[in-house]
């Protein structure tokens, strides 16, 4: 999730105004909201020249700006790194977000675009998953609001192929909970809530892979698409970055599906994933 080089300055004004854009209609859903409930009907049938209190009151129509917001602005307003992925793929995960948010958003990765997906998720929990402790440390300093929780990775990314192959054994296609699962792909040691809670949305930019000896995406990709089929109920929006390379290519179609997946933009992918556990008979992928 951390660019490897610095965005141009388009970049980081499209960044921006996604976020405005999501301020705006934050806003007008408030105000929508507070004009609603302070209508009655004595009101309705007010004299042409009378004015509402409402225009003399802000109190009862603005909605001031929430500090999380305003930092994120300024943040990306003033900074010269931007993030990683481009305006489209950021877009395809900001409309799931702007339908179902506030809501659970888990994010493997923590890096220059954590604020924003945390921003695009006001008033939701947004967690993120971070191999990287002094990574940690430092977004800690910079954005103390940020809630992330560091991890391990045993597997590298030039164990791909053999891991593959283990995917495809009954014990990596039932479905459990990962942290009892025997599937040698599934992450047993996140912090215990994660296993506990219904995800609404899941995104998967790191570890890093980018390199043989590098942790590889392989076991966030299977744990990512295991959760969401152990849901209690309902669907899960998992996304998948960098599926330009061979490890993330792959583990998304084969542990995620392609017959799930509803839309590929650059180099990121949308899964949608129903819950199995109310049909276990279910097979692991649409046939």
């Amino acid at each position: 999730m951390r660019p490897k080089a610095n965005k141009t300055l388009n970049m980081k004004l499209l960044v921006v105004a996604v976020l405005a854009a999501f301020f705006i209609l934050f806003v007008l859903r408030s105000n929508f909201s507070n004009s609603t409930q302070n209508l009655s009907p004595r009101s309705s049938q007010a004299s042409p020249l009378s004015v509402p209190k409402s225009s003399t009151d802000c109190s009862l129509s603005c909605t001031k700006l929430p500090p999380s917001i305003s930092q994120t602005l300024i943040h990306y307003a003033t900074s010269t790194i931007t993030p990683q992925q481009t305006l489209k793929e950021i877009s395809v995960s900001a409309r799931i977000l702007e339908k179902h948010s506030p809501c659970n958003f888990l994010v493997f990765g923590l890096g220059h675009d954590s604020l924003m997906w945390s921003t695009l998720n006001h008033g939701g929990r947004t967690v993120f998953l971070e191999e990287d402790e002094a990574w940690i440390e430092q977004i800690r300093r910079r954005f103390p609001t940020l809630e992330s929780y560091h991890v391990t990775y045993d597997s590298k990314v030039n164990e791909a192929d053999n891991l593959l192959e283990v995917g495809q054994g009954q014990e990596c296609t039932a479905v459990a909970d990962p942290r009892f699962s025997m599937c040698q792909l599934a992450l047993k040691g996140l912090p215990s809530f994660v296993y506990d809670t219904k995800w609404d949305v899941i995104m998967v930019d790191a570890p890093t892979g980018y390199y043989d000896e590098a942790p590889g995406r392989m076991t966030a990709i299977y744990t990512a698409g295991m959760m969401a089929r152990n849901k209690e109920d309902g669907e899960t929006h998992v996304f998948v970055h960098d599926v330009n390379r061979v490890v993330e290519d792959k583990f998304s179609k084969a542990f995620l599906c392609e017959k799930y997946m509803i839309q590929q933009e650059g180099r990121i992918r949308h899964f949608q994933i129903p819950s199995h556990r109310d049909d276990l008979g279910r097979p692991f992928c649409p046939m």
